[in-house]
């Protein structure tokens, strides 16, 4: 097996095999992300995308007690100090631009395993990912409005289009947190198991995911997030880059080889 890790202090980025683990790497103060955290998971979302070895990646936060609570924000007050201006929507032309949460065309299945809190922006990264498993201990929320901020990575926008308008609107107006079984029963999660079984969980996501053809989960993901506010009709005759290179790969001819000849595909992703 191909392995390669790496840590780069703030976080943690290891590739076994096809699978590609980054862990957020602040415990003692709940995995919050200060601007050199922004920028080290830039790096580390650009080697993803360049290493065609990766075909999924598994995001987590380091220790028990956080995923990650969002915004460092004694770091923000210490900027508010110092002059700096004040965030909006988005983060073009801050480190770490594009964030996850601004990669809008990152091809690869993300799935997020969160245990404790994901509050503001540690929400949004988890609302970012394609897959989330929880433990029993994980709760939500976006605290942004109680702290005169908005949630600018995307939050705002992506919980009102992933859960009924009015129930987004609860928690983004008051900041009330939901636990992990709320956010299972609002379809935020896949699958809430005891915090000492989430690894266990998380194995079998990405066993099934492996066994599944890279190209075909990159066409599915991008046919089904560039269509989400398309009319059927035009999802239907749109151009998918994805599409267009899994219909022309081995791959595509593998999977229908290998089921006829009573055996496992073997993917190239090519």
């Amino acid at each position: 097996m191909d392995e390669a890790s790496e840590s780069v202090g703030r976080v943690l980025y290891e590739r076994e095999g096809h699978v590609a683990r980054v862990t957020l790497n602040r415990p003692a103060v709940l995995n919050a992300m200060d601007l050199r955290m922004h920028a080290e998971l830039a790096d580390v979302w650009d080697e993803i995308e360049r290493d065609d070895a990766v075909r999924l990646v598994v995001l987590t936060g380091a220790g028990e007690r956080a995923f990650s609570v969002g915004q460092d924000l004694k770091e923000r007050a210490r900027l508010d100090r110092d002059g700096a201006e004040a965030t909006s929507f988005g983060s073009r032309g801050l480190p770490g631009w594009p964030r996850l949460t601004e990669r809008f065309s990152f091809a690869k299945p993300i799935l997020a395993r969160v245990q404790g809190y994901a509050l503001g922006g540690g929400f949004e990264l988890v609302l970012a990912c394609d897959l989330v498993v929880a433990g029993q201990s994980a709760s939500f929320a976006l605290p942004e409005a109680a702290l005169g901020l908005i949630p600018g990575a995307g939050g705002a926008f992506r919980l009102a289009r992933q859960i009924p308008l009015k129930t987004a609107m609860g928690y983004l107006l008051t900041g009330r947190r939901m636990t992990a079984r709320e956010a299972l029963a609002h379809g935020l999660v896949n699958e809430v198991v005891p915090d000492d079984e989430l690894d266990a969980c998380v194995d079998r996501w990405t066993a099934d995911l492996l066994r599944c053809a890279p190209l075909s989960q990159r066409a599915i993901k991008e046919a089904v997030m560039r269509s989400a506010d398309m009319p059927l009709e035009n999802a239907f005759s749109a151009r998918y880059h994805w599409e267009a290179v899994r219909r022309a790969s081995q791959d595509a001819k593998e999977g229908p080889r290998a089921f006829a000849e009573g055996r496992k595909p073997v993917w190239r992703g090519e």
